[in-house]
């Protein structure tokens, strides 16, 4: 028979008590969620103040920048230096676009909802998912149609010719001008949706069709001798390519602009590079010390004494997240000099563990920071997240960074003989000279994650 019997043991446990939970729960909001969930705090707790001037947020609102379409405009630019062998635009002749559809749809379930209520037979379906499964965000195909119908596993098999004719059918659904090849086939789809009796019509496909290097080069005394067209004729035709839309799946998936207000600004003082919290960042708040002395050596009023502890708590959650943004930022900024002076080559490999154990803090604490939070430098705005990168080896023994690789790639197929492009094998190659190990299936990666066509695919551009 067991006797019940009290034993002791020793052992160490985290308890995620009320005050923890709110101060990981204020570190992960970013500045904006913060005010609001400031703004609500002092709403309904009678013993919290704000020091600073109530319109703090404005002046905030007033610096915050528009990081997703600077990106866009990036984007933008670099699609008419990629694509200016097929034709483009440039930033001042800027395409009007759709209004962007704000119902969630992503692009492809807005194309397969059509595939399913448009005239499309059994086969047709079948192929045309295949086709809009390779269809990226801008809305142009990014495989080879014969490496597409290679997986479709249908009797009897289907052909190119077949596919090609899908895909006419879907480049004229809706956005207009989705699923081309190239600018050149996207803008002449979206012409081909105008009467043809539109002035400027045959000319405007005609400039789609061969000519649009041309157009972003603004070189039109070239474009009128070439065409043998008046100056009339020929900007009837270029108000109707500029009407088209460049990337016709933005008007369903939306790169939406996103913006923020910088947490840390970093700037070189005295030859040092220093990080401080942003000055018009989060409010001061302290506790408002006439109620609290009304409260001293009272056993009366449990609730606004319980409130009192809780604007205690919440002051000291926003104290630690600033310390624990500056820890971050300045460990990062420490790490990462070469790229503030240099750029992207000079970035430096970083991975959560490194800025945790230089801090003292967990791994998933520093997730938390570098989540949804930015620093405003020299070089731009950047989230906490893009100065972390894997390591790659170097012959050297010191490491490179994902980052400063993908750099390197970027600046080496830029500066390649544009009728001898380089292949993902030579880029491999050209980077084993320099001491950089990777693999070419690596090369391959990081260049379709910069949006780089293949070598043969820029090859064609140079040769059209």
């Amino acid at each position: 028979m067991l006797k019940p019997s009290l034993q002791l043991k020793i052992g160490q446990s985290l308890t995620m008590t009320p005050q923890l939970q709110q101060a990981i729960r204020l570190l992960q909001l970013p500045t904006l969620d913060l005010h609001t969930q400031i703004q609500e705090v002092l709403e309904e707790n009678i013993m919290l103040e704000m020091e600073d001037l109530p319109d703090a947020l404005s002046a905030n609102t007033e610096s915050a920048v528009e990081v997703e379409t600077i990106k866009t405009d990036e984007l933008w630019q670099s699609q008419v230096v990629e694509q200016s062998q097929d034709g483009g635009w440039d930033g001042e002749d800027r395409p009007i676009t759709e209004f962007a559809d704000e119902l969630g749809e992503t692009l492809h379930e807005h194309l397969n909802w059509q595939l399913e209520i448009e005239r499309f037979t059994a086969r047709e379906m079948l192929i045309g998912e295949a086709l809009v499964d390779s269809i990226n965000d801008d809305g142009y195909l990014i495989d080879d149609i014969e490496e597409i119908i290679t997986s479709l596993d249908e009797q009897p098999p289907v052909m190119v010719e077949e596919a090609e004719k899908t895909l006419l059918k879907i480049q004229r659904l809706d956005p207009v001008g989705v699923g081309a090849r190239s600018l050149s086939e996207c803008v002449m789809r979206q012409i081909e949706q105008l009467d043809v009796s539109t002035p400027g019509y045959q000319l405007a496909l005609n400039i789609a069709g061969g000519h649009l290097d041309l157009v972003a080069s603004r070189d039109y005394g070239e474009l009128r001798r070439g065409l043998h067209i008046s100056e009339e004729h020929l900007h009837e035709a270029l108000a109707l390519v500029r009407a088209c839309n460049p990337k016709p799946g933005l008007a369903v998936s939306p790169a939406t602009a996103q913006y923020v207000i910088p947490d840390v600004f970093v700037q070189k003082i005295d030859n040092r590079w220093q990080v401080e919290i942003s000055p018009t960042g989060i409010p001061r708040l302290s506790v408002n010390q006439q109620y609290a002395k009304l409260l001293h050596g009272s056993s009366e009023h449990a609730v606004l004494k319980a409130q009192l502890q809780e604007a205690r708590w919440f002051i000291r959650s926003l104290e630690i997240r600033n310390e624990t943004l500056m820890k971050v930022a300045t460990s990062i900024v420490s790490r990462q000099v070469g790229f503030l002076e240099l750029g992207d080559e000079a970035m430096k490999p970083m991975v959560l563990r490194d800025i945790a154990e230089e801090i003292g803090m967990h791994e998933s604490t520093i997730s938390r920071v570098t989540t949804n939070k930015y620093m405003h430098t020299p070089r731009g705005v950047f989230e906490f997240k893009f100065f972390f990168s894997s390591h790659l080896s170097s012959d050297s023994g010191e490491d490179q960074s994902s980052t400063s690789v993908r750099a390197k790639i970027r600046k080496m197929i830029a500066a390649e003989n544009p009728a001898k492009p380089l292949s993902d094998s030579k880029v491999m190659n050209l980077l084993k000279d320099e001491g950089i190990s990777v693999a070419r299936r690596t090369v391959a990666k990081y260049r379709e994650a910069m949006s780089i066509s293949s070598s043969s695919e820029r090859r064609t551009r140079e040769t059209k």
